[in-house]
């Protein structure tokens, strides 16, 4: 008569080395994907340093109308604190500069677009920016601040005394003066006016009150147009706001920028050169 617990204990075998099997194999199959899940990210430090390098060029994205960190000249050039600093980095990084001229309501869009490796020009450090992409340490420190007509300039001093029916506010389409302007100043007249080099002559002919824009804009303004435009006298800019350079993901390259960059801040180079900027017409 044949036993039966021989092939119990046999068959109890098997299933049990059936079992190990699956488990080692789904094990493996985990770790494959968590390895190709990985892949990106692990490729994605050097990857944008290594083309610049590869290509010779630094792309540079900016809008050349936010004097005095960037401006397109009538000739083609760029001129501004900004650029001054990335002409620097270039040679930093001994490679040519390629600027690609963007909008302040495309800016977002071309970032994703990868159009350009880093964007310079007075850009604001925003948690939606911030959500796309990383930007390197702080420039410059601001905070959003009226310009208003030299005789106005004790007339509109608080949010308050802006924010009222009378008061015509013009305003750049598409970036953080606009979403200041409708989140506070709502029951102003405001106007969006396209041009940002030509925004500030709406206040200076009489057309528009005041804008609020970003400190280092009101500063220089006030500069080139001497007794003519002045910045309000306000107790404290309206905004802390962080200029800085917005740089396609990279931890190599965020790294090189910002030890770069450290060094012209602890140097005084960017002060010195941010100074001549300001005081340029």
């Amino acid at each position: 008569m044949r036993s039966t617990s021989g092939s119990g204990t046999q068959r109890k075998r098997r299933n049990k080395r059936q079992v190990t099997f699956t488990v080692m194999k789904r094990i493996g199959a985990a770790i494959v994907l968590l390895g190709v899940l990985i892949m990106p990210l692990a490729a994605q430090a050097g990857d944008i340093l290594e083309h610049i390098h590869a290509s010779g060029a630094l792309r540079v994205g900016t809008t050349g109308d936010y004097k005095p960190f960037s401006f397109h000249n009538a000739d083609g050039s760029y001129s501004g604190a900004d650029i001054e600093m990335v002409q620097r980095l270039g040679k930093k990084l001994n490679v040519t500069i390629e600027f690609v001229r963007t909008a302040w309501s495309a800016l977002s869009h071309d970032y994703e677009a990868k159009r350009f490796d880093l964007a310079v020009g007075g850009i604001s450090r925003l948690p939606a920016r911030a959500a796309l992409g990383p930007f390197t340490h702080a420039v410059y420190t601001d905070g959003k601040r009226p310009i208003v007509r030299c005789a106005d300039r004790d007339r509109y001093t608080s949010i308050a005394t802006l924010n009222q029916p009378g008061v015509r506010i013009v305003v750049n389409p598409g970036a953080s003066n606009e979403a200041f302007a409708h989140a506070n100043l709502g029951a102003a007249q405001l106007t969006v006016h396209r041009d940002n080099v030509t925004v500030f002559d709406e206040i200076a002919a009489g057309r528009a009150d005041a804008m609020v824009t970003d400190g280092a804009e009101v500063t220089h303004e006030a500069l080139v147009h001497p007794g003519v435009l002045c910045a309000a006298n306000v107790t404290a800019p309206f905004t802390h706001d962080e200029k800085a350079y917005w740089l396609q993901p990279d931890e190599d390259f965020l790294a090189t920028v910002n030890t770069w960059l450290d060094g012209e801040l602890t140097s005084g180079e960017w002060q010195r050169t941010f100074d001549r900027a300001i005081a340029q017409p």
